[in-house]
């Protein structure tokens, strides 16, 4: 698993990439209320905004921590958006994206480096 400074998380399995918030992020916004996925079918550039988080203290844009193409988006937050505060990092997902240039993981942190970046903020 690999992190971005806007606290995206990425998994890469083969060449599809599953994204979502890290557990830090979910515990910052506090109850999430409401989650806009991504349709299948969009395409992202890195930093693109591709899907939106609500919760009870603020509303947030979520950024493509990769690019390629959206093949699936968590259906199970439009009725279940609590599901990114119990599981963030796994089942609180928010989409998977088949990749179009996995290198750009290299420049992403890994859990050590993410949470030594997490003492700084």
């Amino acid at each position: 698993m690999k992190f971005t400074k806007d606290h995206e998380w990425v998994r890469l399995d083969g060449d599809v990439a599953t994204v979502g918030i890290s557990k830090h992020a979910a515990d910052a916004l506090g109850d999430v209320v409401f989650v806009e996925t991504p349709e299948a079918g969009k395409t992202v550039a890195v930093g693109d905004s591709f899907a939106v988080v609500e919760s009870v203290k603020a509303a947030s844009d979520v950024y493509a921590p990769i690019a390629g193409e959206v093949i699936e988006g968590n259906a199970v937050l439009a009725t279940a958006p609590e599901t990114v505060n119990a599981d963030a990092e796994g089942e609180g997902w928010f989409a998977k994206i088949k990749v179009s240039d996995a290198s750009v993981l290299d420049g992403l942190m890994d859990r050590a480096a993410y949470d030594a970046y997490l003492t700084t903020l």
